[in-house]
């Protein structure tokens, strides 16, 4: 579930108000943008995964809000970590040719 919007990484550009699927975010005019819906975050991750500033952290718990301390998501490199492990983002290596799910695909025809 969305947990944080880091105020000193955000630069307001709205991509996770666009991205979320289930509009759990809301624009707010000259600041970041704020968690709004906070409960109909369905942890799907597409957030964390376009926000280009790693500025804000997704709690893998998808079932319901947990108590997170931003100085200890920030220590422990969580912020930006959804688009880290995928390979998004400057710097980063895609993940993708490690990806073998194609497999599935020609071994069912």
């Amino acid at each position: 579930m969305i947990e944080i919007v880091s105020e000193s990484r955000c630069t307001g550009c709205n991509i996770c108000v666009r991205a979320c699927p289930t509009n759990v975010f809301e624009a707010v005019p000259g600041g970041i943008p704020r968690i709004a819906r906070q409960a109909d975050c369905q942890t799907c991750f597409m957030c964390e995964l376009y926000c280009p500033e790693d500025a804000l952290f997704v709690a893998p718990h998808a079932d319901g809000a947990c108590t997170v301390d931003e100085a200890a998501v920030t220590e422990g490199a969580l912020l930006g970590s959804y688009r880290d492990a995928v390979g998004w983002g400057r710097g980063r290596q895609s993940t993708a040719v490690a990806d073998a799910t194609f497999e599935l695909l020609i071994r069912a025809h």
